[in-house]
């Protein structure tokens, strides 16, 4: 290649890049206006159910606590004392009978003084049948003047002073013979025997504890409620107890205590117990006693979240956004729960997941569907 030819090749490259430069600013002269990228949507933490509360009417309950007790108890002891036990006839657990004999006690003495009082008494009716005869005698001699009226007055006295004399012996007697009968220890009524502190062979007072009874079997629970519970409770109303060991026994409301303690502020209601069950004198349960029906707002459980030890429940607005809200519980059935706070009634309230929300999140309402 010559020289001359050089600058005629770096002019040929200079106008090709002018023809490029001029190309490349016509094509952006044509090219249409791009548009502004149009703001994001917020992204949706989840996709949730709503529901709505739901008014029903549900059985109102006092929850309560206590023990279980006899309805009565009947202390068994000997009316009379200084005599030995001789026999117990029962034991622990016993169902007796009222008048039924549950212990004797050695009567030998008594006896030798049944049968010395005897004697007495027959010897005071002796002495009465003589002074009744010697006045008779009187009377007859008296009207023919033999014998003076001080004497006959005599005779008188001497028949009301053996009158008395048998009355004493008789009336004697029959202390023996009640305390002969006292001597058998008896049942005053129907009832289960709760426990025997009697020992064959001491000598017992009159009054000693030789067995105590739960009479007629009845037993009672006694839970405690404070003043404002008790305005709800009256007798014949049904309750429920839960025992230790998972039986339910039922009752009725006898009565509630005319008065609260002083120390407690708390009043015991008393509930009869019905038969058949494993209750025991001395277990503790606990229980219900029903009110009655009353109407309740409600919501399945799911929908409440426990959180710092208070429940919430997430109410999802408009613009699908969901806020907590502080709620009140109350009464539980089956797998709902009854708000004791006000919620509008049109209130969308997230059915469940609560616990992975947060307040001011945007979620994804699940439509229902569609009934076919």
């Amino acid at each position: 290649m010559n020289i001359t030819s050089k600058p005629k090749l770096r002019r040929g490259a200079a106008v090709a890049v002018v023809l490029l430069l001029a190309v490349g600013g016509a094509m952006l002269l044509l090219r249409p206006p791009t548009r502004a990228l149009a703001p994001s949507a917020p992204a949706s933490a989840m996709t949730v159910e709503v529901v709505t509360p739901d008014n029903r009417d549900w059985p109102r309950a006092l929850q309560g606590s206590g023990p279980v007790t006899a309805w009565q108890e009947i202390i068994v002891s000997p009316e009379t004392g200084g005599y030995r036990i001789a026999e117990l006839m029962v034991d622990v657990g016993a169902t007796v009978r009222r008048g039924q004999v549950l212990a004797r006690l050695a009567d030998e003495g008594l006896r030798v003084d049944l049968r010395k009082q005897e004697a007495v008494v027959a010897q005071s009716r002796s002495s009465l049948e003589q002074a009744s005869a010697n006045v008779r005698r009187a009377k007859v001699v008296g009207t023919t003047g033999s014998l003076s009226a001080q004497q006959i007055e005599e005779y008188r006295i001497t028949e009301d002073s053996a009158r008395a004399t048998l009355q004493s012996s008789q009336a004697d007697l029959d202390s023996v013979k009640l305390k002969l009968t006292q001597t058998r220890v008896l049942a005053a009524d129907d009832g289960v025997v709760s426990s025997k502190t009697g020992v064959v062979g001491n000598v017992v007072s009159a009054g000693t504890e030789l067995f105590r009874l739960v009479r007629q079997g009845r037993l009672e629970w006694r839970p405690e409620f404070d003043a404002r519970e008790l305005a709800s409770v009256q007798a014949g109303q049904k309750a429920e107890l839960t025992l230790l060991n998972g039986e339910r026994v039922e009752g009725t409301v006898r009565m509630a205590a005319p008065t609260l303690s002083t120390t407690t502020g708390r009043a015991t209601v008393y509930v009869s117990l019905n038969g058949g069950s494993t209750a025991r004198a001395g277990m503790f349960a606990s229980g219900l006693v029903r009110l009655g029906n009353a109407p309740a707002l409600t919501l399945p459980q799911s929908a409440i979240v426990m959180r710092d030890g208070r429940a919430y429940v997430y109410l999802v607005d408009g613009s699908s956004k969901v806020s907590a809200q502080a709620v009140t519980t109350g009464r539980r059935q089956d797998d709902r729960v009854e708000l004791r706070s006000k919620l509008p009634a049109d209130a969308q309230v997230v059915a469940s997941g609560g616990a992975f929300l947060s307040d001011g999140v945007q979620v994804t309402v699940k439509q229902p569907e569609a009934k076919r």
